[in-house]
């Protein structure tokens, strides 16, 4: 009998077999490339009609370098620290991250590739690929950030718990 990882569920729990296996990078693709698919095939409601306002271009640019430098950043400051970034094996984190971006969210990383998919959204210029956006999330929190708060609670316990009471998952303080 092989012992389970800490913070993983048992096998017989729902998608259990998916929690934290699979990393956000590739969940990032997936989500763009149907966003891709929903535009091309069911692009429900064109954002504008004729060129691109140069004002979608920006928004384009502010939302995926804004994302890109946060998902960088908050990477960076895990690789400083010395601490276990791999998302797949969130019980390996040796030290809690809290500076930074990580003082407004727990999860910078999945924020900046949630800003990168709005990103690409806008580019794409339907209403359609926006709906792969709460899709993203509840992906993402499901089987990345739940799994991982449970290793981070398990590891650290009190430290963890206090800053998860005061720090929301997605943004905001409490």
């Amino acid at each position: 009998m092989s012992a389970r990882r800490p913070g993983r569920p048992k096998r017989s729990e729902p998608l259990a077999v998916l929690e934290a296996r699979i990393p956000p990078p590739v969940w990032t693709l997936a989500a763009g490339v149907a966003m891709y698919a929903l535009h091309a095939y069911a692009p429900y409601a064109a954002l504008w009609t004729g060129p691109r306002p140069p004002a979608s271009i920006l928004l384009t640019i502010v939302l995926g370098a804004g994302g890109f430098w946060l998902a960088l950043d908050s990477l960076r400051r895990f690789i400083r620290r010395g601490t276990w970034f791999h998302p797949t094996h969130p019980e390996r984190a040796t030290t809690l991250v809290l500076d930074g971006a990580y003082r407004w969210t727990r999860n910078p990383m999945y924020v900046g590739l949630l800003a990168m998919l709005a990103a690409w959204a806008a580019w794409l210029g339907s209403a359609s690929p926006f709906a792969m956006l709460p899709v993203f999330v509840a992906v993402i929190t499901r089987l990345q950030i739940v799994p991982e708060e449970r290793a981070l609670l398990e590891r650290f316990g009190g430290d963890y718990a206090r800053y998860r009471d005061e720090v929301r998952r997605w943004l905001g303080r409490r």
